[in-house]
């Protein structure tokens, strides 16, 4: 249902506050607009194609003097917002990670919000930090972690991985940096290379191992690695494995890089952003084996467990890490000091204010319960080998890597077996996607070939839309094929 304009309020003035019927009337409005939205999305686009001149042209206006009414930018909210953007919860959004969230938690953040939640101080909101506390426990137990660990919730897995890289810098190194040197993958996300840029490391004191054929880090190129950097009088000191890769949902030899981290005594970061999870299903148990064995690990909670955006959680092995790591004492935080068991977070990452982000992961595993959760992930898998299936089935495609962790990769195949017009036709077909607006997927590079990757961890999205979306990416790509043949120089 759209917004109803048709009504004109004076807009407050003084004190910025509505009265209590006002509030009702344009708090029912947003959610009844909400409702709409979430019982109709499926029938919404996917994506809409706008470049930044033509939305600038839309929304550029004077900053406002004076207000007005609140239907009237609600209506502009809906129109030239929500109508212009990609709709990352839709079920036929397949593109990067799907970023599917549940109207509990929108509703949680909604409260967080509404009650102005400060969750960075004991005495300022012990129910608020008890249940950050008791939610990160929980996580603690489903990655199998050790009855001292902790962790807190953070904005994504930047920051979580940026406060994990920061623990190990100062637990392994000292918080020297003199010749230390990280490893991870070619494959590894740039969360972890911009991480450590942002806590001093220079770009060449991380080593990206080439990726083994199935584009995991190698074991055996990173043993050698370690000790060439040992025998050139380097720090070898964090090695940075990936429980899902972006690219192709790789998942590293966790176990044995546990086992190697241990002999060599460096420290196991993991991440686990979107893929960690997986733990939650039988399958994703078995191919996530080690990961318990982490020093320490970065999730998004708003990728595989559903939330909406901002929710990331840093977890380490001990959680007195944290506080030898991050705590300050100003004399103007004195007075919050506890001697008892109660967790200041403003000392355990590097934020003083805080969202109470974990109120909204804690409310949707009451209200739904952990084996829904389970289940739903394990759609994702489904749906991923379905996808392959389909692709395989088309005739049409080459199967790059196949489904794991809810991602398939593949590439078109056109049948005089031209490379060249099968890069081109697979890098096009996403700006024709972007056209189409029913369905979207994503590109990316493995190994000089251009690909597409189908990532399907949103549960909603159907077997029916999986099928369409095949169809509709064959009936484009040869779409594409023909154009690029009538016309060589196109691009």
């Amino acid at each position: 249902m759209g917004v109803d304009v048709g009504m004109s309020e004076a807009a407050p003035r003084t004190h910025l506050q509505f009265d209590g019927d006002e509030m009702r009337e344009f708090g029912y409005q947003v959610i009844d607009t909400l409702v709409d939205y979430y019982a109709n999305r499926a029938e919404r686009p996917v994506a809409e194609k706008l470049d930044y001149g033509a939305l600038d042209a839309i929304l550029r206006e004077p900053l406002p003097q004076e207000g007005s009414p609140w239907r009237d930018v609600l209506e502009q909210f809906e129109r030239q917002v929500v109508d212009t953007t990609n709709h990352v919860d839709h079920p036929r959004f397949f593109a990067y990670i799907p970023l599917a969230n549940n109207f509990v938690s929108v509703m949680a953040d909604t409260l967080a919000a509404g009650y102005n939640i400060f969750n960075a101080v004991w005495l300022q909101g012990p129910g608020a930090a008890q249940i950050e506390r008791l939610t990160v426990d929980w996580l603690r137990q489903l990655f199998g972690l050790p009855l001292e660990a902790g962790g807190n919730f953070v904005s994504g897995g930047s920051v979580a991985n940026l406060s994990a890289l920061a623990v190990a810098r100062q637990i392994q190194l000292g918080g020297d940096m003199g010749h230390a040197v990280a490893y991870c993958s070619d494959q590894i996300h740039f969360a972890v290379s911009r991480g450590l840029r942002v806590l001093g490391f220079a770009p060449e004191q991380l080593r990206k191992i080439p990726s083994d054929e199935n584009f995991r880090l190698s074991l055996p190129m990173l043993k050698e690695a370690i000790a060439a950097d040992r025998a050139a009088g380097k720090r070898p000191f964090c090695v940075v494995a990936t429980a899902g890769t972006t690219n192709t949902g790789a998942v590293d030899p966790l176990d044995a890089l546990a086992d190697l981290c241990q002999q060599e005594r460096l420290w196991l970061h993991v991440d686990g952003a979107y893929g960690a999870p997986a733990m939650l299903t039988e399958k994703g148990q078995r191919g996530l084996q080690g990961l318990a064995r982490a020093d320490s690990l970065a999730l998004d909670a708003h990728k595989w467990l559903f939330q909406p955006i901002e929710c990331g959680v840093v977890l380490v092995r001990e959680r007195r890490w944290l506080a030898e790591t991050f705590k300050e004492e100003p004399e103007y935080l004195k007075d919050v000091e506890q001697a008892g068991e109660e967790i200041n977070f403003m000392y355990q990452g590097i934020q003083l204010t805080r969202q109470f982000r974990a109120l909204k992961l804690w409310m949707s595993l009451k209200v739904f319960g952990l084996d829904a959760i389970s289940e739903a992930i394990a759609a994702g898998f489904e749906h991923a080998e379905l996808a392959e299936r389909l692709l395989r089935q088309a005739g049409c495609w080459e199967i790059v890597t196949p489904a794991q962790m809810a991602i398939v990769t593949f590439r078109y195949k056109p049948a005089s077996g031209d490379e060249n017009l099968a890069n081109r036709v697979t890098h096009d077909l996403v700006g024709r996607l972007l056209d189409d607006g029913f369905a979207f997927a994503s590109g990316t590079q493995l190994r000089g070939k251009t690909v597409m990757r189908m990532c399907t961890n949103n549960p909603r999205s159907s077997e029916a839309d999986l099928q369409r979306t095949v169809q509709l990416m064959g009936r484009l790509a040869g779409e594409l094929e023909a154009t690029l043949k009538a016309c060589p120089a196109a691009e």
